[in-house]
């Protein structure tokens, strides 16, 4: 009985999770809900429509209008209402609309420069008083005049730097549902600058990120265990925003939040049941080499044999929160729990995608291929591209290693994986450019790859290099499933942090350190 009970919560939950993702109009987040593969429900069926969004369309008049008196109006009963009506006005815009509202606030609600231009112009004009000191009654009182005046004119000036818009952000933020409402007003913020970088819109943004940052600062964030017994609604979030590993279905759910596993989101009071950010954790005896130890090996260890936590995935849920790291709060913040709970565990690490190494690798490849022998960089060593030569003729032909080595990893088949003479051949070569890539190339003095940068400024240091840790599609077509291990060495994050941010400078284990010198010696080969 015990155990027919357990398979009808297994059902409902399911049930509810889908049934909530039926009623909600269709996204790309949703989408990935309704393809899930739940177990079938006798006497139980969904309709194949989904339900229309039940904002009527709105005037951008009328919104606007409701924008501005947002703005205006200080009788608390009549601002509740403009905000009310603006907010869902907004949701009632068109795109095309929506970008036109925010090219208004952004232009027409930024600084009173004209006001402002005055206010320096008054200030520059007063006469700096001296200290004052033992002086007759009358200059102490002339004295204080001046201070006065200074004050008065700073206190409008620092009145005046602060756009019209800020009243909105503030208002909003203190409103029922406001928080929320910022994020995705961001989002389109940040959507609309893709289309058109200009100055008042960067400003726009910049403004309201600055605010959403201090809001949601880790005071203001509650850090919740996820676990099975969670609300279905709450469930679905995971499922709709996990970007690293997508869910496969209701069993794989399951298993990442049971036995040996742990989901760790940050919630905020003003948005109730859904996390902001959520970690996915593998509590594992070593630190894992590849994904499949993490996402398929069943069962998991007992967790008493655990030494290690691994970080396998972390994902924002909110567009509009992009460029606010929050990441970084929730990693120490979720390792110091794990210390507490679980004192055996002495090492945190990742197991991390590298999502910008074929892209960069494919161009260097073409990048050589385009120039004369004289300047061409020789990205193989000679007995690396011999071996590639040896073992490609029937998967990819060119003039020279490197031209077949493009040749072969631009395909979208991937039959390269399934030849265990080419993967031998290229473990090496796709190895040791890695380590390059992820530990010398750099932009504005930071690490190139997105996730590098990410783990290396909270802290990290580049562990192990992982050769065919991921052969999913998506792996092999960002990495050729290549995998990195971030370790979050505790006494040294901090340092680690400190010095990458102020320098540049990146951490790196002995081996992956032993590659890059390898890469340079071959440099240094070929400028001779």
């Amino acid at each position: 009985m015990v155990r027919c009970y357990a398979l009808s919560e297994d059902m409902n939950k399911a049930l509810s999770i889908l049934l909530r993702t039926k009623m909600r109009p269709s996204s790309p987040a949703t989408n990935r809900i309704n393809q899930m593969q739940f177990p079938p429900i006798d006497n139980y069926k969904v309709s194949s429509s989904d339900e229309v969004s039940t904002n009527p369309r709105r005037e951008l008049g009328e919104v606007r209008e409701s924008m501005h008196s947002a703005i205006s109006m200080n009788k608390t009963e009549i601002l509740d209402a403009a905000l009310n009506e603006f907010s869902e006005g907004y949701f009632g815009l068109s795109n095309e609309n929506r970008r036109t509202l925010l090219m208004t606030l952004a232009r027409e609600y930024d600084l009173n420069r004209t006001q402002l231009r005055e206010l320096m112009k008054q200030y520059l004009e007063l006469e700096l008083p001296s200290a004052l000191g033992d002086k007759d009654v009358d200059n102490v009182h002339e004295e204080e005049g001046s201070l006065s005046a200074f004050y008065r004119i700073e206190r409008n000036l620092r009145h005046s730097l602060k756009p019209m818009y800020e009243v909105l952000f503030e208002r909003l933020n203190t409103h029922t549902g406001g928080l929320r409402f910022l994020s995705i007003m961001r989002a389109d913020i940040l959507s609309l600058l893709m289309e058109e970088n200009l100055a008042p819109l960067r400003a726009l943004d910049s403004y309201l990120k600055e605010k959403l940052i201090t809001w949601l600062s880790p005071a203001n964030l509650q850090l919740h265990n996820i676990t099975w017994d969670d609300p279905a609604s709450l469930l679905e979030k995971i499922v709709a925003y996990e970007a690293v590993h997508p869910i496969s279905n209701l069993l794989d759910l399951k298993r990442r939040l049971g036995v040996g596993r742990r989901c760790f989101g940050y919630l905020h009071p003003a948005i109730p049941g859904e996390p902001l950010i959520f970690i996915e954790v593998a509590l594992m005896k070593n630190v894992a080499q590849t994904i499949q130890e993490v996402l398929w090996d069943d069962p998991p260890i007992a967790e008493y044999e655990a030494t290690c936590a691994l970080f396998y995935s972390i994902s924002s849920t909110q567009p509009g929160l992009s460029g606010i790291n929050l990441g970084k709060f929730l990693i120490k913040r979720v390792i110091d729990v794990v210390r507490k709970d679980m004192p055996r565990i002495s090492t945190f690490a990742t197991l991390s995608p590298i999502p910008g190494y074929m892209q960069w690798l494919l161009s260097k490849l073409a990048s050589a291929e385009r120039s004369t022998s004289t300047f061409r960089e020789m990205l193989l060593k000679p007995e690396e591209e011999s071996a590639i030569l040896d073992v490609t003729k029937e998967f990819a032909s060119g003039k020279n290693g490197m031209e077949v080595m493009r040749n072969l990893l631009s395909t979208t088949d991937y039959e390269w994986v399934n030849s265990t003479s080419l993967t031998v051949a290229l473990q090496i070569p796709l190895t040791r450019l890695c380590a390059r890539y992820l530990f010398l190339e750099k932009k504005r003095g930071k690490a190139l790859d997105s996730v590098g940068n990410f783990h290396l400024q909270n802290g990290a240091m580049i562990g192990r290099i992982n050769w065919m840790a991921d052969r999913s599609e998506k792996g092999l077509r960002q990495s050729a499933g290549i995998m990195v291990n971030y370790i979050y060495e505790v006494e040294n994050i901090e340092e680690n942090a400190q010095s990458y941010f102020s320098k540049g400078k990146i951490q790196a284990s002995s081996d992956v350190r032993a590659y890059i010198e390898s890469s340079q010696d071959n440099h240094e080969e070929t400028k001779d």
